[in-house]
């Protein structure tokens, strides 16, 4: 069975947004929403400062609690362990955005949640999201965490990696490579 995941490498990423345009390119984002966003975090204090980039997105979680906490069944896992929205059914209610700790979803102005989906039309079709496609430094990668072949696993297996809110019991599948 396929688990689909994302990898950020936290040294490669520049935040040069291309991920972001290409994501609205592809997906008809609305204007003043985003799916996947970067953020540069600072940490320290001075003068041991040091800067965090990262790419951002839904972290289609095995435990997703925004899978449980929707009423209507719009947000359901797809091949893969995809997380996706069915628009068709969402009713507008909100309990998923605010299920999420990752405050990833948003409301379309249609009338429905709307997230990152991985570009599942793309890989269905044996491509690669589009974020990933575009990276001019090659820090996104995607692929089967259980394929011992796919740049996704290997990374994994060999770089120290992280998830945002590990003590969510989520089991995100977006890593942040450090």
């Amino acid at each position: 069975m396929t688990r689909y995941a994302m990898t950020v490498d936290q040294k490669l990423c520049v935040t040069c947004n291309a991920c972001v345009i290409a994501c609205k390119n592809e997906n008809q984002v609305p204007e003043g929403a985003a799916r996947c966003w970067t953020v540069q975090v600072e940490k320290g204090s001075f003068p041991l400062l040091s800067l965090e980039t990262r790419s951002e997105r839904c972290n289609h979680c095995e435990n997703a609690p925004c899978v449980t906490a929707c009423p209507t069944g719009a947000s359901h896992y797809e091949d893969g362990g995809i997380v996706v929205v069915n628009p068709d059914k969402c009713v507008g209610c909100k309990a998923c955005i605010v299920a999420c700790p990752y405050e990833v979803r948003y409301m379309h102005p249609e009338g429905y949640v709307d997230k990152c989906t991985f570009c599942i039309h793309r890989v269905r079709e044996g491509l690669a999201p589009a974020c990933v496609t575009v990276c001019p430094t090659k820090a996104l990668k995607f692929g089967d965490l259980d394929d011992p072949r796919s740049e996704v696993h290997q990374e994994l297996q060999t770089r120290q990696h992280k998830v945002l809110k590990p003590e969510e019991d989520t089991r995100p599948r977006l890593f942040f490579l450090t």
